[in-house]
This record gives C-alpha cells, structure tokens and sequence, in this order.
C-alpha cells in the first residue's frame, strides 16, 4: 500500500488556488522531500495531508485513509513535528514524552518501557528528569522528533524540522530520519536547505501552486543540467508570481 497517494489535489479560497491540482505518490519507508519557496503552496497541501483542512477537489488517501471522510483515523496513524520547537518547555523530559505518548494512545507499559529506550537511545539518562527549557536546540530538536515517531506512525510529517540547528546537529538528525525510515516509517519532510534534498530518495519542488518537478535528486540534477539542487531549485523558482502561503 502507498503510503500517500494525491491525484489532482485542489484548495481554493475564492479565485485564489493555494494547491492546484496536484497529484503524487509517496511509498511506504520513503524519504520524501516537499521544496518550494514561499508561496509555492506546500504548508497549505500539507495541512490537508495531516488531516488538518480539507480539500476543494480532486483526491488523496494518507496512510490509506481518506482526506475528506476519514481526517481523525490518519490524525492517529501520522507523527508531526513543527519548525518550531513543539514540546513543553515547563515540563521534564520524561514528562514530555509520557504526555504525548498518552496523547497518541500508547499504553501505559509501552510509554514506560519506550519512554526508558529512548532516553538511553539519545543519551539523555542524566536529563530526564530536567525541564526541557534546559536543553539546548539541537537536542530539543532531536527530542520532538523521537516523540513524533513514539508511537510508531506509519508516515511522520516533517516541517522544516533543522531550521536554526548547527550543521553537524543537522546531520545527526538526518541520520536519526534514515533509521526511521529503515524501520518502515514514511518522511515527508520540507526543508530550504538543498544540501538536505540531497539526503530525500525523491524530492517534488512546488511553484505556484503547482508541482513543477518531482523526481530524484540525481535524475533532476541530471534534468536540469546542473551539478547543484541550489541551481534546480533557482531555476523552477525564478518564474514564480506568489510571494506568501
């Protein structure tokens, strides 16, 4: 089963297209990569995935449930995580994870057997017990994505989640993604950084509304005849007329 499929994906408010008719698939255990500069209309295609708005038309099925009849049953096969730090900052590190885990219906037995994996995973065995406002960014970072896949989500939704980080944070990160997809789970991750399309196995890049190109990061290199996903993305984004999502 495809862990998203769109085909002709519309939301329209008034004259105004926000996504206008898109349509992709997106395989179980994929990295993929949803480019598209300000305006291009990804936040607004994505809240629609994350069950979060509806559609105007066309059709889209995430974790094979349907956008438009079936938003709460894909709300609980999903993790999200924002580019903004989205755990609490007044609670402890185990508190967080204990609370969103009870928030994703995990059992008591697994939070507490999850919940001891994780912190001795991330090496955080003498933090556990602190209030998260103590941690540093990358490694709140790195905690709000373990949470985000807690409960084991077929697909987790990634926005923009290394904005701020240093660059060797960045890449620890990436290397916590590539085990979660070795493990079945889907990312779907935005990002402005090119060198981060480079780590996608598929990357679609939006302008206007529209997506302009979807392929890997080779084969579009390869496309548009340059060595650089910085010049792939210049090129498809010079010809764009909207501003702001």
């Amino acid at each position: 089963m495809k862990a998203i499929i769109c085909k002709g994906l519309t939301k329209q408010f008034g004259d105004f297209k926000a996504v206008d008719s898109i349509s992709f698939d997106v395989e179980q255990g994929e990295i993929f990569g949803f480019l598209g500069a300000n305006g291009a209309g990804k936040t607004t295609a994505m809240r629609i995935l994350c069950g979060l708005s509806y559609p105007t038309a066309g059709e889209a099925t995430v974790a094979g449930f349907d956008v438009y009849r079936q938003q709460e049953k894909i709300k609980k096969n999903i993790g999200y995580m924002s580019q903004k730090f989205s755990l609490y900052d007044n609670l402890t590190l185990l508190e967080n994870i204990e609370f969103y885990g009870g928030v994703y219906g995990v059992s008591r037995a697994d939070i507490r057997t999850r919940s001891r994996e994780l912190v001795s995973t991330l090496g955080l065995e003498k933090e556990a017990g602190k209030l998260v406002a103590g941690l540093p960014l990358g490694w709140k970072q790195k905690l709000a994505f373990s949470v985000a896949i807690f409960h084991r989500p077929r697909i987790v939704f990634l926005d923009e989640p290394t904005g701020g980080v240093d660059p060797v944070t960045r890449r620890q990160f990436w290397d916590m993604i590539y085990e979660a997809a070795a493990a079945g789970i889907t990312v779907f991750v935005t990002t402005h950084y090119m060198d981060e399309a480079e780590y996608c196995n598929r990357i679609s890049v939006m302008v206007d509304g529209r997506v302009e190109a979807l392929d890997t990061p080779a084969r579009l290199k390869q496309q548009f005849s340059t060595d650089s996903m910085d010049e792939v993305f210049y090129q498809l984004a010079r010809g764009a007329k909207r501003s702001a999502d």
